[in-house]
């Protein structure tokens, strides 16, 4: 067995240029309901499917944002998406 941090596959591509897209809009955005960057899902199922080098689809957006959910990237409050904050 590996000694590595996550023994779990890397994320596709596709789902870590989407993550750096959203990360980007969250931190720049607005701040959320308690003073904490974040954006509404459905907003961010639109900047994805908007953003023409990503190419995805409604379906694909939808799955990239669960995908980094369960992953820990993102966490949901309220129906906003924050990103994690990396611990050094």
């Amino acid at each position: 067995m590996s000694l590595t941090d996550n023994p779990r596959p890397p994320l596709p591509s596709w789902i870590t240029d989407a993550y750096e897209v959203l990360s980007t809009r969250i931190v720049d955005s607005s701040t959320g309901h308690d003073g904490v960057p974040a954006i509404d899902r459905e907003r961010a199922v639109t900047i994805l499917t908007g953003v023409e080098e990503l190419a995805l689809e409604r379906v694909d957006a939808e799955h990239a944002i669960t995908r980094l959910l369960e992953r820990g990237y993102l966490y949901e409050v309220d129906g906003e998406l924050r990103v994690t904050s990396r611990s050094d």
